[in-house]
């Protein structure tokens, strides 16, 4: 997911009229709307999802409406399309459906995982259409087991 700045975003930056950390503002320059959550996160300056969150939640950073518009663009596509080939022909949701129904179980997953999984977790935060979701569908099935991946892989459609 691509975030950039809002009007108040961009003002606060100016005369830093909320407080942030030093963290928080590292972060908070690095979004410039080309970057990904992901890539903010490993830049390796100490900043976690919860800075980031804590951002989105003053209203200084924003969904791009370009990452919007692009997933727009994918759910738009025929199904035929957009779909793989190994889709079972009874499942008869949108891919834009089997992605949100989707999205929540991969990170309750990758979640679930801790440490060992927070790159994987990164990486399925970042993931904005199903194609890319989809694709990291084996990756979380090896780490979780398929047992556990089953509901995955029923919300996937595959």
């Amino acid at each position: 997911m691509i975030l950039v700045k809002t009007e108040m975003g961009q003002q606060v930056l100016k005369d830093r009229s909320v407080r942030l950390t030093p963290r928080q503002r590292s972060a908070f320059i690095l979004f410039d709307g080309k970057r990904s959550v992901a890539e903010v996160l490993a830049a390796g300056m100490g900043v976690a999802q919860e800075d980031v969150d804590q951002l989105v939640d003053l209203g200084l950073l924003e969904r791009s409406t370009a990452s919007m518009s692009e997933a727009a663009i994918a759910s738009a596509q025929p199904a035929s399309l957009a779909a793989p080939a190994s889709a079972p022909a009874t499942d008869d949701r949108s891919i834009q459906q089997r992605y949100q129904d989707a999205y929540p179980v991969a990170t309750r997953l990758t979640a679930a995982l801790g440490l060992r999984g927070f790159r994987l977790n990164l990486a399925v935060e970042a993931a904005t259409t199903y194609e890319e979701l989809a694709a990291l569908a084996p990756k979380i099935r090896s780490a979780v087991g398929p047992e556990k991946a089953a509901p995955l892989e029923q919300a996937l459609g595959s």
